[in-house]
């Protein structure tokens, strides 16, 4: 009686080699693709009439079939508790036992790596485009870095409306508010509930290369190839921490931005807060609301008002077509993704973060650190000029935004900011014996870590070398890198326009390569 072998390549990535003992389940299944829920309805029907076929033959029903049928059962329900819902490729039927090689990789059409924001637009257009891929995410779970690589008073700096994630726009009753860090992980959970990208948890990608036109991809002991990818790991991968840290005294507990959640994780004592960017002023804030002595090192950073003449400057800003600015008109160019992201903050409602304001109010400032020893700190003397290159450009802002009123004529009322022209003492010397810091706050950035890409996409500095998120390597794209073509690239607002640009790309390149015809 003759015997099939059929080889099932799941939406994980594992691919596995099933028997029937009978060739009626030809009947059943063809090669192809198949829904979860679909394919176990077709599997028991075309097993349980293979183990009949026997039982007609022998007497006695086919255990084989049932435990083969047992085994695809399991490992349909292992792929619901892990939230994979993409498709099932039964990839090969074949007689009589012959290797279908259940060792070699799985293919795609694309392959997406990451499943933050940027990730989750790409597969969504991906889906639209009817283009079979496969979405790998080093965690556990959905917004990962949003849980556990955040303050606890962490929200947005953008307002609600500018959520725009592709098919998923915000839709609550505060357009104008700012989601704070629960808020943010539901808004992406319940877009992947939404459309239920193929996701493959736990995936860490460890090597990506190309041969004879075919990209490899293995993460840990699983392998893949395909014939696009879609590099979705934004660019806060390693914490920066300067060689200062090490010549603090052991006493001194220090910890990444990355790594700061509230001030009772922090032991008792004066906070030395080193950087003051977005994350910076905003976790100073947090320290200096909660009470405590905070010790801030003031960079370059600029800042903004978070409001003027009655609207949210992001509205005023979106109203004159800022954001629609791409990189190749910015006066920047192509330094503009390097340039420290404007202080502000979203919480409470939004308000100005003005650090003149919380050195009126007992805040410590310095100028940007320059060395630290056992027994003292030593800051460059660029604190004033570092003050007042905030206030210009908030200035300059405030001013580009009335000239706009001005010439739309607009009735819009009176500027109530507060601000501050309180100009501290410029420090360049603190005897550590002197105060009593216990904690260092290091809001230093992040190091970008592509060393798995073995392909030539990055510049000497290891940035991604793309233009709108093409690379030079045919069939490679990059996704959700800040300034990738407008100022929302790297955010929820404009992510999902530069994932259907890219949609568009790969479709092509698609068709081109002879994929199959798109839906």
């Amino acid at each position: 009686m003759p015997s099939v072998n059929f080889k099932i390549v799941w939406p994980d990535g594992d691919v596995g080699v099933y028997y029937s003992p009978s060739t009626v389940i030809r009947d059943h299944l063809q090669s192809g693709s198949y829904p979860q829920d679909g394919f176990r309805r077709l599997c028991t029907t075309a097993l349980n009439a293979a183990s009949e076929r026997v039982r007609q033959r022998f007497g006695y029903a086919c255990t084989a079939a049932n435990a083969e049928l047992e085994k695809i059962s399991d490992k349909l329900d292992e792929l619901q508790a892990r939230h994979i819902h993409g498709p099932v490729q039964l990839a090969a039927m074949d007689t009589e036992g012959r290797n279908l090689g259940a060792g070699k990789p799985a293919h795609y059409s694309a392959m997406v790596i990451g499943a933050g924001q940027a990730g989750l637009a790409m597969s969504y257009q991906l889906k639209t485009a009817g283009i079979d891929h496969l979405v790998l995410e080093a965690s556990g779970e959905i917004a990962h870095a949003w849980r556990h690589e955040r303050w606890d008073s962490f929200c947005l700096v953008t307002p609600n409306w500018q959520c725009q994630l592709p098919g998923f726009p915000y839709q609550g009753d505060d357009p104008d508010g700012f989601m704070v860090k629960e808020d943010i992980i539901e808004y992406l959970e319940s877009y992947y509930a939404f459309f239920k990208p193929p996701v493959v948890f736990h995936s860490p990608v460890t090597e990506l290369k190309r041969e004879q036109g075919v990209y490899h991809i293995r993460s840990g002991e699983r392998r893949y190839t395909c014939d696009q990818v879609i590099i979705c790991c934004g660019g806060y991968h390693e914490p920066r921490i300067p060689p200062a840290a090490d010549a603090l005294p052991p006493t001194i507990k220090q910890i990444h931005s990355r790594d700061y959640r509230n001030q009772d994780q922090l032991p008792e004592g004066e906070v030395l807060v080193v950087g003051s960017a977005q994350s910076g002023s905003q976790i100073a804030e947090d320290l200096h609301l909660a009470g405590r002595q905070v010790h801030l090192c003031v960079g370059k950073a600029p800042r903004v008002h978070r409001r003027y003449r009655g609207k949210d400057v992001v509205k005023w800003l979106d109203d004159m077509n800022y954001y629609a600015t791409t990189i190749e008109e910015h006066p920047d160019g192509a330094n503009a993704p390097h340039a420290t992201n404007h202080y502000v903050t979203g919480r409470d409602g939004g308000r100005d973060i003005n650090l003149r304001i919380f050195a009126e109010q007992g805040m410590k400032l310095y100028g940007r650190l320059k060395q630290a020893s056992r027994d003292s700190l030593s800051f460059h003397d660029d604190l004033a000029a570092n003050l007042d290159h905030a206030d210009e450009v908030a200035a300059r802002i405030a001013a580009s935004i009335e000239t706009y009123i001005q010439q739309q004529g607009i009735d819009a009322p009176a500027d109530d900011n507060l601000n501050s022209d309180y100009l501290p003492p410029e420090v360049t010397q603190l005897d550590l014996k002197d105060v009593n810091i216990t904690s260092v706050v290091w809001a230093t950035g992040f190091h970008l870590n592509y060393d798995w890409i073995q392909l030539p996409v990055l510049n000497d500095e290891g940035f991604p070398l793309q233009k709108r998120g093409i690379s030079p390597e045919p069939g490679l794209y990059f996704l959700g890198l800040n300034w990738m073509h407008t100022w929302g690239s790297g955010r929820f607002y404009h992510v999902g326009q530069d994932a259907e640009f890219l949609a568009r790309a790969i479709r092509k390149r698609h068709r081109s390569v002879g994929g199959a015809a798109c839906v």
